[in-house]
């Protein structure tokens, strides 16, 4: 199985980046040594910017995709600001129909996330997606699961983040957005654009919590994970801290 979608084929790869790229595996089962569960490497270019390193909010976001797995069997998921994709990749793993998105503007992650695919033997869609601006593609989507990994780092794109995201839990009212995050500055922000775009956080999770032994001595940071819905009935929400 390979990726598929509209913006060309993976690009070979010359001997200077080869020099600057490594590869992580990354294993989801119940412990790191049994054969129960199945593993993803990933492509982490050095050259590139933040969107080519597994970050540790990836990490938890794809622990908690693989530990809710029955919810992720047959849903149609897209990932937000995908970049080395882990996430996406194990939900396409445990049945998920996954849909890949980042900046429609950089190319070269989205020649990474197709190589990511095909070096996984997993079939994603790949989709350039600018927060905040639609095109045909965008109005196409009505998935049941969002995913977004670290996408509250740069205040700057937390208005058109939260409006791309009230557009797709609207195109399919029963969904949610999944997303991992450090608990930064900024977050009173945050509670103000989801309001602003008629959301609520209906669970909120220190990231640490549910994370085997063997995945949190590798890790650091206060990371947390929040579902988002539309607020629908202004019910009560947890709040962001």
């Amino acid at each position: 199985m390979v990726a598929n979608g509209d913006d060309g084929e993976p690009a070979g790869t010359s001997p200077a980046e080869e020099v600057m790229t490594t590869f992580s595996r990354n294993h989801f089962g119940t412990s790191e040594d049994t054969a129960d569960g199945f593993s993803v490497t990933i492509i982490e270019s050095m050259k590139e910017e933040y969107g080519l390193f597994v970050w540790p909010c990836s990490i938890v976001l794809a622990e908690y995709v693989w530990q809710q797995k029955s919810r992720f069997t047959g849903a149609s998921v897209v990932e937000l600001g995908a970049g080395t994709s882990l996430p996406g990749l194990v939900a396409a793993k445990v049945g998920a129909d996954v849909t890949l998105t980042d900046d429609s503007n950089r190319s070269e992650v989205l020649t990474h996330m197709r190589r990511q695919c095909e070096l996984n033997d997993i079939n994603c869609k790949i989709h350039g997606l600018t927060w905040g601006v639609w095109d045909t593609q965008t109005f196409c989507l009505c998935p049941n699961i969002i995913l977004g990994a670290d996408v509250l780092y740069d205040s700057c794109a937390f208005d058109d983040l939260f409006a791309t995201v009230a557009f797709l839990l609207q195109s399919s009212p029963s969904s949610v957005f999944i997303t991992t995050y450090h608990n930064r500055s900024g977050h009173h922000l945050i509670g103000f654009l989801m309001v602003k775009w008629g959301l609520k956080c209906v669970k909120l999770l220190d990231g640490f919590s549910f994370m085997p032994s063997y995945k949190t001595s590798s890790l650091s940071g206060n990371i947390q994970l929040a579902e988002i819905v539309l607020d629908t009935a202004n019910g009560d929400a947890e709040k962001l801290m």
